[in-house]
């Protein structure tokens, strides 16, 4: 995590719907570097890509590893259509890799050595919630800024209920 600690409970500021892409890869043989690394290597290279054009939608990443083999990304989005404008657009890296990976597999040069997958979600306005408790930005907050907790809400189920434009919940 970058940045101190901020004192005090907060909440992520985000307004409207919030868009998650959680996008990885795993290894599943170790000795075929040269069918994963590059796959590694444009995931670290497409983000880059969005990290110089925030116009491009994506407000902020969470880098993980679930264990030595799995690797994935936590995104956030400002909409899930900037992320599939983002996905398609033959101008961008991700267009390329994805044809690439795309032929390889037809080919059966992939064989297996290596995983793909993402999963995305669309929580509308009102149906997610968070708290940081002497935490730096985080995670939605760090892709959305924080406010004082008491701005949306003390409990869950007040945050849950905050709507844009209503000033508290």
């Amino acid at each position: 995590m970058v940045g101190k600690p901020i004192p005090g409970r907060r909440t992520a500021a985000r307004e409207g719907d919030a868009v998650v892409l959680l996008i990885g890869l795993r290894i599943n043989h170790f000795w075929a570097v040269h069918q994963w690394l590059p796959v590694m290597l444009a995931m670290v290279r497409m983000l880059g890509e969005l990290a110089r054009d925030p116009g491009r939608g994506l407000l902020g990443r969470v880098l993980l590893t679930a264990s030595p083999r799995t690797y994935y990304v936590v995104q956030y989005w400002e909409s899930k259509e900037k992320l599939y404008a983002y996905a398609s657009s033959p101008e961008m890296l991700h267009h390329g890799v994805w044809s690439q990976v795309n032929r390889k597999e037809r080919a059966g040069k992939l064989r297996q050595h290596v995983g793909l997958w993402h999963e995305t979600y669309v929580a509308p306005e009102g149906s997610y919630e968070s708290i940081y408790f002497d935490m730096p930005e985080f995670g939605l907050g760090a892709a959305s800024g924080t406010v004082p907790v008491e701005r949306r809400g003390r409990y869950a189920k007040d945050r849950f209920a905050h709507r844009s434009g209503s000033g508290t919940s």
